[in-house]
């Protein structure tokens, strides 16, 4: 009877242990930054200055013509450019660089502070899932 109860808590411990590597690896993998030709991210151009709507559509229209564009969206009531892009055709600093060249608007690229950051998604930081993830990196 003894026998049999420890190879009965052996077998749950070896397999609680294997599903527990087994979430590991499957959040670090998860959570591993890894661009590929899929991947999109979304930027900001904030403009200091008041635009009318036929700039809005202006600059609109030259967003969309730029290398790794994928949806723009320019709200002229708030001066803010919002973009998505692909990471492996362009950077969020390469078109805010571009549209400084191309508009006489005075603009600069929104980055959040780390105040913002922790804010902007009460998942992110606060999950069970990315705690588990930071412990996994700091151990690899």
């Amino acid at each position: 009877m003894k026998k049999t109860i420890k190879k009965i808590l052996l077998y749950s411990l070896s397999t609680f242990l294997f599903l527990v590597i087994v979430l590991a690896v499957h959040i670090y993998y998860v959570y591993r930054p890894a661009p590929d030709a899929n991947t999109k991210v979304m930027a900001r151009i904030d403009i200091k200055q008041q635009i009318t709507q036929d700039d809005a559509n202006k600059i609109t229209s030259w967003m969309y013509h730029q290398k790794g564009i994928d949806h723009v969206l320019v709200n002229p009531q708030t001066n803010i450019v919002v973009f998505t892009f692909y990471p492996v055709k362009t950077t969020g600093d390469q078109i805010t660089k571009d549209f400084k060249a191309s508009f006489a608007l005075k603009a600069e690229r929104f980055m959040p502070t780390r105040e913002n950051l922790k804010s902007s998604c009460p998942v992110a930081a606060n999950s069970l899932t990315y705690k588990a993830y930071k412990l996994i990196t700091q151990i690899i």
